[in-house]
């Protein structure tokens, strides 16, 4: 690569020796992700991994894509960009794991208005820190400059994540009962979600960031920058551990839409709203934006970053697994019989 350049194609805005630099930069980060299975270096063209099917009678790959959404706009106005790539790594592998699968490997996929071989360098480095997180691998990526379809400072993160399970071992929504409990493993704030409207509620173009606000004990910025937590290892121990009937990742669409995912026909999770235990950035949005609490429930996370069903007999040691693995999980409700698949008491 020290030969090639293109003065042609720089002067139409595109830098590709800044591209190679930027892969020189992040070298370091992505080779602190590689587990046992990584066949192939950074710069290839196809990012190789070798799994192992040991112990498995039918193994089964899981895929999950995501981006981090909005949420990059706060990076960009702090100019702080280590941080989100862990919350892309996040939406992804908390998507597989939900189904009982085990990340392998992650590539991500980054589109900026201007390369700027630091700051890319620093995006990776936080898709790195994810994936170790996550126990997978870092395998490839891509970095496209569009110059003239965005702004220099302006750019998007995103990726997807191939995980490993075997069939039977596979969770499905058919094995939860009536009086299975509901286990919430906290998050760490807003995760990746609802950012249109918290940018909204708190005129963040406008606003000032660095201000410290009593109510979160950290400036708004940090707060609004927190990353998603990463739940594989825990829900796996879970696995493990207990008799783990079905696993809701809380994003987009709250509790509304999300918990139904592993609740079947006939049953409904009755959760007591008491028993949310909801950090005061979610107070804090509804009392700015006058948002009613069925809006916060159907937009936000608010507290629960995930959620599983288990048996009421294996609830104990699912929670003992969970909080040895540093999640302090707690109980959030029930399954009843009903036709509504989600209740808030």
């Amino acid at each position: 690569m020290e030969h090639s350049h293109s003065a042609s194609y720089a002067a139409a805005g595109v830098n590709i020796e800044a591209g190679y630099e930027g892969v020189r930069l992040m070298k370091k980060h992505v080779e602190r992700t590689f587990i046992p299975g990584v066949v192939s270096e950074l710069g290839g063209f196809g990012g190789l991994f070798a799994p192992s099917f040991a112990g498995m009678r039918e193994p089964v790959l899981v895929s999950g894509t995501d981006g981090v959404g909005t949420k990059q706009r706060i990076a960009q106005l702090l100019d702080r960009h280590d941080t989100v790539g862990i919350d892309c790594v996040a939406m992804c592998v908390n998507d597989i794991v939900c189904c009982g699968a085990k990340p392998l490997f992650f590539l991500d996929y980054i589109a900026i208005g201007k390369n700027d071989p630091e700051k890319v360098a620093s995006l990776v480095a936080g898709v790195a820190e994810g994936c170790v997180r996550a126990g997978c691998a870092l395998i490839g990526g891509e970095t496209a400059e569009h110059p003239g379809t965005m702004r220099p400072d302006d750019y998007d993160l995103a990726g997807f994540s191939v995980g490993l399970v075997d069939r039977p071992d596979i969770l499905d929504k058919d094995s939860v009962r009536p009086g299975d409990l509901i286990l919430a493993l906290p998050s760490s704030g807003i995760h990746s979600n609802g950012y249109s409207l918290v940018r909204k509620v708190f005129d963040v173009e406008h606003a000032d960031l660095g201000r410290t606000v009593p109510e979160l004990g950290t400036s708004l910025g940090e707060a609004l920058l927190t990353p998603t937590c990463i739940y594989v290892r825990p829900v796996l121990a879970a696995i493990r551990a207990s008799e783990v009937h079905g696993v809701s990742h809380i994003t987009g669409g709250g509790f509304y839409e999300n918990i139904p995912r592993s609740v079947p026909e006939g049953l409904c999770a009755v959760i007591e709203k008491a028993a949310v235990r909801v950090p005061p950035i979610f107070d804090l949005i509804r009392k700015l934006g006058g948002i009613p609490e069925r809006d916060m429930f159907n937009t936000f996370n608010m507290g629960v970053g995930m959620s599983l069903i288990v048996s009421r007999e294996s609830a104990d040691a699912a929670l003992e697994a969970l909080r040895a693995a540093g999640t302090e999980a707690y109980v959030l409700g029930e399954i009843r019989r009903g036709e509504d698949r989600v209740c808030l008491l």
